[in-house]
């Protein structure tokens, strides 16, 4: 794969406009960490249930990947990128009826719809970025990419926070189980309501931004000749590092959101109200960003991505083990807490750079084949919809800090892709 040759202009443009689309992956994608506890009181829902906000979103990109790499082949990236963003229109407005009805299947419904859209944008921008300019950056333009992507994740919480929260409403949620049943409806009915103009809002920028994308100088992606051994093989799942990388993709996911997704829960469990909470995914990207940071100032100058890759494996699992066992009380940003809270924050800096060392590694030499590699490896992002599910069933049945030893085995997994398992080029070699 290639893209068509762009004077200096266009190609600023052109990675402007990439650039935009990370950012509303981010904005749209992190929002979920203050809609799974807005949810879990406005639709009166367990954990296990709040953590359908992020299995509706993310399993559409299992769903829909490879059927969006059919999509853009028939109308082309460009085309493709227009209608991922009206999609995206359609599923925000499908919250304004589930609002009105405060319906919980049909917020999952305008959830996945926008996940839908996600998953044609994510093929296109993951495999723009990857390819255009030197193989060896192509971690550094990632983590350039993820500072969009993560800045967003920092505003999108707290935008939505300020959207639809008020300050009397730690006294509300208190008041809420006390409540007989015509007034608690009422007061879930009137909370629920609140999230219908920001939505309506986000429905129209989506619109709107698919209108300029299909104006733009965005350049197409076309096929280059066949890798030397694609006549000996017929299909991406015939590379094995392909699809290792796949695997790593759905485990570094997965341990991302659950540490963003699952802060503010963890928060409460140590008795901190969702008001003072909602700052605290905000902590987790912004360590992330520094990891992006990090990325583009030591790779390649002092170490190849791969290094990098393997060298945030094992930090991550190190934090990971802190996460689930370290018991002590530290006082810190105003807080009095189980310094693991911090730990799992912490988790954001490794995982910065994870996804940037798996791409370029699942995707080298797969030829004609990097359009379904892309899809497939998108797909692997519905591990953000398994394994927050996984995590809250167990929160719910042995506690929040034990939930976490699910992070433990993801690194691990990790870990073993990034010392052997992209080497891996043939199936005869496990």
């Amino acid at each position: 794969m290639t893209t068509q040759p762009l004077d200096k202009r266009s190609t600023y443009i052109s990675i402007g406009i990439i650039g935009l689309m990370f950012f509303v992956f981010g904005f749209v994608s992190w929002v979920n960490a203050i809609l799974i506890p807005y949810f879990r009181i406005a639709c009166e829902l367990t954990n296990f249930e709040s953590y359908l906000v992020a299995f509706a979103f993310y399993i559409s990109y299992l769903v829909m990947s490879m059927p969006s790499s059919y999509l853009l082949k028939r109308v082309g990236y460009k085309k493709g990128i227009v209608i991922g963003f009206w999609i995206m229109a359609l599923g925000a407005l499908i919250f304004v009826p589930a609002a009105y009805g405060r319906t919980f299947p049909v917020f999952l419904l305008g959830l996945f719809t926008l996940g839908t859209g996600l998953a044609v944008l994510q093929t296109v921008a993951n495999l723009y970025i990857t390819l255009i300019g030197d193989k060896e950056r192509a971690a550094q333009r990632i983590s350039i990419m993820g500072i969009c992507n993560k800045g967003a994740g920092i505003l999108a919480p707290l935008a939505f926070s300020w959207a639809v929260l008020r300050p009397t409403d730690n006294e509300l949620f208190r008041q809420i189980p006390l409540m007989d049943e015509i007034t608690r409806v009422a007061a879930l009915d009137e909370l629920i309501l609140r999230v219908v103009v920001p939505y309506t809002v986000m429905a129209i920028v989506l619109f709107l931004i698919g209108v300029f994308v299909r104006f733009s100088p965005l350049p197409e992606i076309e096929n280059e000749e066949r890798g030397n051994d694609a006549n000996k093989r017929t299909s991406v799942l015939q590379y094995p590092h392909l699809v290792l990388g796949a695997i790593a993709i759905f485990l570094h996911v997965g341990t991302q959101v659950i540490a963003i997704d699952t802060i503010i829960s963890y928060a409460d469990s140590m008795g901190v109200t969702l008001l003072e909470a909602r700052a605290f995914p905000s902590y987790t990207l912004a360590a992330t960003i520094v990891g992006y940071f990090l990325g583009i100032f030591l790779i390649p100058r002092f170490l190849s991505q791969k290094l990098m890759l393997q060298i945030c494996a094992l930090v991550g699992l190190l934090l990971a083990v802190l996460v689930s066992t370290v018991q002590f009380q530290v006082g810190w940003l105003g807080f009095d807490l189980n310094i693991s809270i911090w730990f799992l924050a912490l988790i954001g800096v490794p995982n910065a750079l994870i996804w940037a060392g798996i791409w370029p590694l699942a995707l080298n030499g797969l030829g004609e084949y990097a359009k379904q590699g892309s899809a497939l490896l998108i797909m692997g992002l519905c591990g953000n919809a398994i394994l927050p599910i996984v995590y809250g069933g167990l929160a719910d049945s042995v506690g929040e800090q034990i939930a976490y030893w699910v992070l433990v085995p993801c690194f691990s997994y990790i870990a073993f892709y990034a010392f052997y398992g992209h080497r891996i080029k043939s199936w005869t070699r496990l």
